[in-house]
Formats: C-alpha cells, sequence, structure tokens
C-alpha cells in the first residue's frame, strides 16, 4: 500500500546511528564502515569475537576517527544480542542496523530517515537491497511467512496466486514490480533497518534466543502488534552480498536459522494452528534442514 507523505521538516543524518555488528567479515567491513560513516552521526561496531583481521584493519583505517566505536565481545554471542550491546551505547535517535557486507548508496541513510516523516506510526523503514549484479534480493520487502504461507512456497503453490491470491500468497515480493515510491510492508529484512530508538524502547529489544536468522522477523511482528508501521523504501539502495559472514561454517549458519524458524513459529503461530499441524510444521522444517545439510556435506566432500 502507497503511502503519502505529512508535512515535515528535513530530519539530519547527524540523528542516525549506525549499527554494525561483525562477525570475520573481513575487509568488507571497512568498506561497509567508510560510507556508514559518510551517512552518519556516528558507526558503531560491536565484533562477535572475530578471528580474522577485520577488526585489526579498522583500526587501523579510522584510527583517528571520533564518530567510530567498537566494541568487542569475548565470545560470539548471536545477532541479536550484540545489535542489543550497540542499541544500548548510541547516541542517535535513529538506529540504522546494518550488515557488515552490506554497502550503502548514494543518500540512502537520508531517504530512509527522512522517510519517517511520512507517517507518526511509522516505526521501521528499510532500503532496497540489491545483489551485486543490480537485481532485487530476496527479503527487502516481503510479508510475514505464516507456517501456511511457507507451505505454499515450498511446493510452489505461488502459482496460483493469480488465479486465488489470498490463499496462494507468496511472502517474497522481489519480484513483483518494483514500486515508484515508498509502501508499507509486513516484514523488512535486518541487513538494513533503521528504527526509532523511542519506538525500540517501547516494544523492546531483540530477541537474544535467536542466535541466527528470524530475529528480525520477530522483531517486525512485534512492532506491528504494537500497532506501529513498516516502510519500504525503494529509491535507498543498499547493495547486500549476502551470506558473507557464513560462507565458512555454513551447516552452522543453517543449523540456526531453521532453528530461529522453530523458534519465530512457536512464539507467534502456536494458538492459531492446531497442535498436530505446528509437529508437522517443525517437522517440515527438521527435514528441510536435513535435505540441506546432505547437499553442503557432498558438495563440501565431493
Amino acid at each position: 500500500m502507497e503511502v503519502k507523505t505529512t508535512d515535515a521538516k528535513l530530519l539530519s543524518i547527524d540523528s542516525v546511528s549506525i549499527i554494525i555488528v561483525n562477525y570475520n567479515a573481513g575487509a568488507m567491513l571497512t568498506e561497509c564502515v567508510s560510507l556508514g560513516l559518510e551517512q552518519a552521526g556516528e558507526v558503531v561496531v560491536v565484533d562477535n569475537a572475530s578471528v580474522d583481521n577485520s577488526i585489526k584493519k579498522l583500526k587501523l583505517t579510522f584510527a583517528k576517527n571520533p564518530n567510530l566505536h567498537i566494541i568487542k565481545n569475548n565470545k560470539n554471542l548471536g545477532f541479536a544480542d550484540a545489535c542489543n550491546i550497540g542499541s544500548e551505547a548510541v547516541m542517535g535517535e535513529y538506529l540504522l542496523f546494518l550488515n557488515p557486507d552490506a554497502l550503502l548508496g548514494d543518500n540512502s541513510v537520508e531517504k530512509l530517515v527522512n522517510s519517517f516523516n511520512f507517517s507518526p506510526d511509522v516505526g521501521m523503514v528499510g532500503g532496497l537491497l540489491i545483489n551485486p549484479n543490480g537485481t532485487e534480493q530476496a527479503g527487502g520487502r516481503r510479508a510475514i511467512p505464516t507456517p501456511w504461507r511457507s507451505f505454499v512456497r515450498a511446493f510452489g503453490l505461488s502459482r496460483f496466486e493469480n488465479r486465488w491470491p489470498t490463499l496462494f500468497y507468496d511472502f517474497c515480493l522481489h519480484k513483483k514490480p518494483l514500486p515508484d515510491k515508498p509502501i508499507y510492508v509486513e516484514a523488512i529484512s535486518g541487513a538494513c533497518m533503521m528504527i526509532k530508538k523511542e519506538v525500540m524502547e517501547e516494544v523492546g529489544h531483540w530477541d537474544k534466543d535467536y542466535f541466527l536468522h528470524c530475529e528480525d522477523l520477530d522483531l517486525c511482528m512485534r512492532f506491528r502488534q504494537k500497532g506501529y508501521k513498516i516502510l519500504f523504501v525503494p529509491d535507498a539502495p543498499i547493495i547486500h552480498y549476502l551470506g558473507l559472514c557464513s560462507t565458512s561454517h555454513p551447516v552452522f549458519a543453517e543449523w540456526h536459522k531453521h532453528k530461529g524458524m522453530i523458534r519465530f513459529y512457536k512464539k507467534f503461530f502456536s494458538m492459531q494452528y492446531p497442535g498436530a499441524l505446528m509437529w508437522l510444521v517443525k517437522l517440515g522444517v527438521w527435514m528441510r534442514f536435513s535435505g540441506i545439510f546432505v547437499y553442503l556435506t557432498l558438495r563440501r566432500w565431493g
């Protein structure tokens, strides 16, 4: 649904604090931070016990920049917990959670922060995630993947969406025409998610019981439950090198992704679906993980 802007003064990018959770992002982290420092009042990097040289290079590159702050954890606390640590350490009115493998486009932060002028009930905004080849990436704009919608997507039933749009709705929206104006969506990606700090304090911080994946969907659900709207801003591009930090441990990442799915479904849908159906949902999730595990193992040793 398209939205109309209200009359409001432009917001300063100095009111934006960028929070980046790093785990072995390599040289990409420095590039990500460099673009962030050009567009925001401060950048905070929360490092989850990286063992590469990403933090060392970052310190050498920006040794004299007072707007960069680095927090080093003694162990990998996961994405959500590290985001919470970063959000407690910043001063900005607006928090931009940004992956270290995401590169901000020109003026993207300015466009994102000023999109909060569209409506006073906008609590979260996200930009256009694009692949390095220029195509739109899945996940930047989406509907909530309910158990039924996940079933529809897993079995390719979304091909019937044109005939029965309500029943066979595909929660991934990146294949639909790109809107020319900001629109309301049910969910955006944690790879680039801007939030009003005061709203986050009201709704609650990231659920640290997620280690990796699905915590962004959880946050979107809780924002919407509190009556806040989520805005997708198509003219704020971000190049996202998807999965850079998980390429060295793909099975580990997939395990936590599927574990996160189970937590998400149980937390928000257990009261809406019969127990037997939820059991089948869990079975389907772990069967999917088993298939991916076999594929990754064969590829590694093949």
